[in-house]
C-alpha cells in the first residue's frame, strides 16, 4: 500500500510538471506570436506611411510648378510658404511644411569651381556666425573641411592632422557637402552651437544665390559688416506683404556690388518636411526639391528622420 501511494505521488508530480512546462511553452509561443504580429503591423504601417509621404511630395511638386507659372518671385506670403494643414488618413494623419532653402547660407559657396576657398563667401559666413553669437573661427575650419588641399588655412584652418588624432580618427571631406549634418564633425563644434546654426545654413549643389525675400534675419545681417540687428528688423518689415518691391533699389546702398549680384528674389531649391502618423507608427520624411526654369520639380535628396 505504501509503495502504491508513493508511485501515485510521483505520477501526480510528473503530471503537474508536464502541465506547467506545457503552459510555459504555450505562453512563450503566444508571446512570440504577438510580437511577430506587432512587428509585421509596424512594418506594414511604416511602408504605408512612406507611400503617404511620397504622395505628399508629389502634391508639393505640383504646388511649386503652379507657383512658378503664377508668380515671378518667391516670398513668405505665398501658398507654399504656409504649413501644410493636417489631413486625416486611414488610422492617422499627415502634415508638414515647405521651406525655401535659398533663404539660408549655402555652405558649398565657401569653395569655388576650382575647389578653393571663396574669400567673399568666407567673410560672409564669419559675419553669419558673429550675428548668431557663435565662434567665427568655425568659418575657416568649415572652409578647410571643404577645400581640396591639405594645407591648413591661417589662422583658423584645420586639416587631416587634426582629425586623424581624434578617437576614432577621421578625415576631412575635401569636397562639397550633400548634408550640413557633416559640419557636426568640425573641430570643437559643440551641439549647442550646431543647433543654433542649423536653421540658417544649407548644403546645395554648386554656388547658389540668396533669396532676400525668404532669407532669415541673421543671413540678411551677414550680407554686409555694417548691417546691424536694427537694420535687419527694418528689412524684415519692408518685405512683409509680398517681398521687396525692387531688391536692387533696396540693397544697392547697403551691400557692395559683388554681394548685390548674389541676391535674388526667386528660388530653385526647397525642402519638404512631412510627418505621417499611422496608429502609433510615426515617420518624418525630408525631401530636397529642385525646381527648374520650366517648372519641372525634381527630388534630389531624400531622408527619413534626419536632414
Amino acid at each position: 500500500m505504501s509503495e502504491g501511494r508513493r508511485l501515485r505521488g510521483v505520477a501526480l508530480i510528473t503530471a503537474m510538471l508536464i502541465t506547467a512546462l506545457a503552459a510555459s511553452v504555450a505562453a512563450g509561443l503566444a508571446w512570440d506570436n504577438a510580437l511577430d504580429v506587432r512587428r509585421t503591423m509596424v512594418m506594414l504601417y511604416r511602408d504605408q506611411a512612406i507611400q503617404v509621404a511620397l504622395g505628399a511630395e508629389s502634391w508639393v511638386q505640383s504646388i511649386l510648378r503652379e507657383d512658378l507659372a503664377d508668380s515671378q518671385t518667391d516670398h513668405l506670403d505665398e501658398i507654399w510658404a504656409s504649413d501644410l494643414p493636417g489631413l486625416p488618413i486611414e488610422g492617422g494623419e499627415v502634415f508638414g511644411r515647405i521651406e525655401d532653402l535659398q533663404g539660408r547660407f549655402n555652405i558649398n559657396n565657401l569653395i569655388d569651381q576650382n575647389n578653393e576657398i571663396h574669400q567673399e563667401s568666407l567673410e560672409q559666413f564669419r559675419r553669419l556666425l558673429t550675428a548668431l553669437e557663435i565662434d567665427p573661427r568655425f568659418a575657416g575650419i568649415a572652409a578647410d573641411w571643404l577645400d581640396a588641399n591639405q594645407d591648413a588655412a591661417f589662422p583658423d584652418g584645420a586639416e587631416d592632422p587634426i582629425y586623424t588624432a581624434q578617437m576614432p580618427p577621421y578625415r576631412t571631406a575635401n569636397q562639397a557637402l550633400s548634408s550640413v549634418s557633416e559640419l557636426a564633425a568640425l573641430e570643437n563644434m559643440d551641439k549647442a552651437s550646431f543647433d543654433i546654426l542649423l536653421p540658417h545654413i544649407v548644403a546645395l549643389p554648386g554656388r547658389t544665390a540668396i533669396n532676400v525675400n525668404t532669407a532669415t534675419g541673421p543671413v540678411l545681417q551677414s550680407l554686409d559688416e555694417n548691417l546691424s540687428a536694427v537694420d535687419v528688423e527694418g528689412l524684415l518689415a519692408d518685405r512683409e506683404g509680398g517681398g521687396f518691391a525692387d531688391i536692387a533699389t533696396v540693397f544697392s546702398s547697403i551691400v557692395i556690388p559683388d554681394v548685390l549680384n548674389q541676391l535674388e528674389e526667386t528660388s530653385n531649391f526647397f525642402q519638404l518636411k512631412v510627418v505621417v502618423r499611422i496608429d502609433n507608427v510615426r515617420i518624418t520624411y525630408f525631401s530636397v526639391l529642385e525646381r527648374g526654369p520650366r517648372g519641372d520639380v525634381t527630388p534630389i535628396l531624400r531622408s527619413l528622420g534626419t536632414i
